[in-house]
């Protein structure tokens, strides 16, 4: 039936359950818990049934999936359209991303091409765009100038012996995307792709902010067309800044007017794309119009105005090389930071379009595809790739539905690298560094987060504001990790401290809410109802036991001690104004042959705290585990409010927690299992009927009447 409101109503009769009582009158199902001896056979039977190799090959090689359903007609020219394209931006992006890793220019278009070969059989995504990406360029050329410096001897390896500087630097970046391509491989035949969620959206957003300054920093030199040598380590970006002010006098005016001007067009029309992108069947390639800008008006700026070009492009591909051990080993610390921020930036993209286009991917085959792709490319001298966001949008916007777009536009970069380089040689670095700021917009106006973030999460906030400072001070690979050590101490920080609260019935309802949260809601007279949002383990037992006291309004164990107290003056006065009282009293006052009420008015200056409730039921509904220290606090607990008479109930307890408490030899004559209730509503109602008909307080009893006559001879 519908209220007066319209509201539907619903009615429940049942019998007001306890656990026992539930489980007294439904049979539950005992389930065999599986031994790790009994999933490895079940695994190894799986693997030998023809199904389950059919669908593990089609896992591993998603490319047969969705070729299968390649409707050729409708998706082909799309993604032939969309290759191009994005083939077009992956050439400019290679060479301007390819000096964030400081290397020359033409090593760019290896990243757009080798590793696209092998993710168009690999990966799972549809619509990403892989190839070189600002972040991680710029976290490989920090290893890079760190073995290699402009200004100083390179590190000690036999494997440099006969290589020139260039050469030197090729072997880095190779060996530390192999590197990088083998962590990401493990991690993914391990299965572990889950470690993405580790980084949270607060933490990348921070990170890759961060990293916009980072590369923002380095471009500066060649915008300004200074000489500025490549430093790494903690504080690199005011040392770098520190060199460029010492030079800005001799700033070239040229490679600065022709950056401004290169900005602001590139600027200008990459927001028409964006106003207009519902109107546009394909985004202005803006990129391509500027480099051949710049290169017809780069033909003689070489020689008149001292303009560094990008000089002579390496055609064709050379001979695949071996990783270079050394660099393996001193290297490890910053590969395994680029393998996961790699990872996690194109996994994040990849999700992003594939809810949109409504199909799965798989974290697991992405680090497999990523780490291939990584280790393939390296061994032909590229490095580390991933995705970058306005690239796969070009991808997406402009038609292409498949991982054939992306072949494609590698097989663009492959035309450029055999046969077209020599067009690119003329073009200004300048106007490469200013199409890489360009296209940091994006990240930087995340600085727009910080506001948000502390309005409505503080500790988010700190997150985003402490992970971009340190990625900016200290370093990515160090800021990095400071990210995920506030990262983990906000989510300490949330379970060590959660906010508990007191609860209260909405009249008429079974509901129970915070009891400062509503105007009219009714707190059952002589009940507390506690609520803890959080799991209770050894880190926040004693916050919980703080909390407990201060919302019932007293401490149980000062209670009983002051009651004990009380207890001794009792019988000392009994003894000696009662002769027909010569019994020896317990010492365990619910042993005694009377009760007393220790809320009423004691006699012979017997004070004692007062206690308000009769019952105190805890919610669990939140509780997601107890490890052993909180098993022993909280039995601790609950035995100190049972010594004075409190009731005590658990409520919403999940029942492998109740298991957990079965096993661990929890329950004994004071704490039973008949505390547990299915809901709060079944325990309060039994409350009540235990409690029917009685006053506030405790029934007194003779013995406050013995005490009063007594006292008043004294």
């Amino acid at each position: 039936p519908a209220s007066p409101l319209g509201q539907k109503q619903y009615a429940v009769a049942r019998p007001v359950y306890s656990e026992d009582s539930f489980a007294e009158d439904h049979e539950k199902v005992h389930r065999v818990r599986k031994t790790m001896l009994d999933h490895l056979k079940e695994g190894s039977m799986k693997f030998c049934d023809s199904t389950r190799a059919k669908k593990a090959v089609l896992s591993l090689l998603p490319i047969i999936g969705w070729m299968r359903i390649y409707r050729v007609k409708e998706w082909l020219l799309g993604d032939v359209v969309s290759g191009i394209s994005t083939g077009l931006v992956a050439i400019m992006q290679g060479l301007a991303f390819s000096m964030l890793a400081s290397l020359p220019p033409s090593y760019g278009l290896y990243t757009a091409f080798f590793p696209m070969l092998t993710y168009f059989f690999l990966g799972s995504s549809r619509h990403i765009s892989i190839g070189s990406f600002p972040v991680l360029s710029l976290m490989i050329g920090a290893v890079v100038t760190r073995l290699v410096p402009d200004g100083g001897p390179s590190a000690n390896f036999p494997g440099f012996e006969g290589l020139n500087m260039t050469q030197q630097r090729v072997l880095v970046a190779s060996s530390v995307t192999f590197l990088t391509g083998i962590f990401q491989l493990a991690m993914g035949l391990l299965q572990v792709g889950f470690i993405v969620i580790y980084l949270s959206d607060t933490l990348v957003s921070g990170f890759t902010t961060a990293a916009a300054v980072h590369i923002l920093v380095s471009q500066l030199k060649f915008v300004l067309g200074l000489v500025v040598p490549g430093i790494s380590g903690p504080l690199s970006i005011i040392y770098t800044l520190e060199k460029i002010f010492v030079q800005i006098t001799s700033t070239n005016i040229c490679d600065l007017v022709m950056s401004i001007i290169i900005m602001v067009i590139v600027f200008i029309v990459k927001e028409m794309n964006d106003m207009y992108k519902a109107k546009l069947p394909v985004p202005i390639p803006i990129e391509v119009t500027v480099i051949a800008c710049g290169t017809s008006y780069g033909l003689n700026f070489k020689d008149r105005y001292g303009v560094d070009i990008v000089g002579k492009m390496v055609s064709g591909y050379e001979a695949p090389i071996a990783p270079d051990m050394d660099v393996f080993k001193d290297s490890a610390v910053e590969a395994f930071p680029i393998a996961i921020v790699g990872f996690a930036v194109a996994f994040s993209v990849a999700k992003v379009y594939s809810i949109k286009h409504d199909y799965a991917i798989d974290g697991n085959q992405e680090l497999i595809a990523f780490g291939v792709s990584n280790i393939f490319g390296a061994s032909f001298r590229s490095f580390a790739a991933s995705t970058a966001l306005s690239r796969t949008a070009v991808q997406e916007s402009s038609g292409g539905r498949t991982q054939i777009a992306g072949l494609i536009s590698a097989m663009m970069a492959m035309i450029v690298t055999v046969a077209l380089g020599f067009l690119l040689e003329p073009l200004p670095t300048s106007v490469l560094g200013a199409l890489v700021i360009v296209n940091l917009k994006g990240m930087l106006m995340q600085f727009r987060e910080i506001p948000y973030l502390w309005r409505r999460d503080k500790p988010e906030c700190v997150v985003w504001v402490g992970t971009c400072l340190g990625a900016i001070l200290l370093g990515l690979d160090i800021g990095l990790a400071v990210g995920l050590g506030l990262e983990l101490l906000t989510v300490i920080f949330r379970a060590q401290f959660p906010r508990c609260s007191v609860l209260a019935n909405i009249p008429g309802t079974d509901l129970y809410r915070d009891r400062k949260d509503y105007l009219n809601i009714v707190e059952p007279t002589g009940v507390k109802i506690f609520r803890i949002p959080s799991p209770i383990f050894f880190a926040n037992i004693e916050f919980f036991k703080d909390k407990l006291v201060e919302a019932v309004g007293f401490n149980p164990l000062r209670v009983l001690r002051k009651r004990n107290k009380a207890f001794r003056k009792i019988e000392k006065l009994l003894q000696t104004n009662s002769d027909d009282i010569t019994e020896d009293l317990p010492a365990d006052l619910k042993d005694l042959p009377f009760r007393v009420d220790w809320n009423a008015e004691l006699a012979g200056n017997i004070g004692v705290p007062r206690v308000d409730i009769h019952s105190l039921i805890l919610d669990f509904s939140a509780v997601s585990f107890l490890d052993i220290s909180a098993l022993k606090g909280l039995k601790m607990v609950l035995k100190d409010f049972i010594r004075i008479d409190v009731d005590v109930y658990i409520v919403s307890c999940d029942v492998y927690i109740i298991e957990k408490l079965h096993s661990c030899m929890f329950f004994d004559d004071d704490v039973q299992t008949s505390i547990f209730f299915p809901t709060l509503h079944d325990a309060m109602l039994h409350v009540l009927g235990k409690h029917k008909g009685k006053i506030k307080g405790m029934v007194v009893r003779k013995t406050s009447f013995i005490l009063s006559a007594l006292c008043f001879r004294v």
